[in-house]
């Protein structure tokens, strides 16, 4: 089952309870207060998360968080898990 819009394994994040966060699937706005445009994206084509969007991977997923030195494919990976548990159902 998914856990967030853009891959991120929410459940496994250490920093969840520290800034409060309840995962972008519960929230309204990210912990940070600013908007995520994955976020935002995927609630306007009414997907669960990236990896359902034929536009998957877009540039906007396999760029997010390279500026702060993360890597996007451990989300684009994630997404296509998620995808394929889904198929296997």
């Amino acid at each position: 089952m998914f856990e967030s819009r853009c891959g991120v394994c929410c459940n496994n994040c250490g920093r969840k309870e520290q800034v409060n966060c309840k995962g972008c699937i519960q929230m309204e706005m990210p912990f940070w207060g600013g908007e995520c445009k994955v976020k935002s994206c995927c609630e306007k084509k009414g997907l669960d998360y990236c990896g359902k969007c034929v536009e998957f991977p877009c540039d906007m997923l396999s760029n997010m968080g390279k500026e702060q030195g993360y890597d996007p494919m451990v989300k684009i990976t994630q997404c296509r898990k998620w995808l394929e548990e889904e198929q296997q159902k």
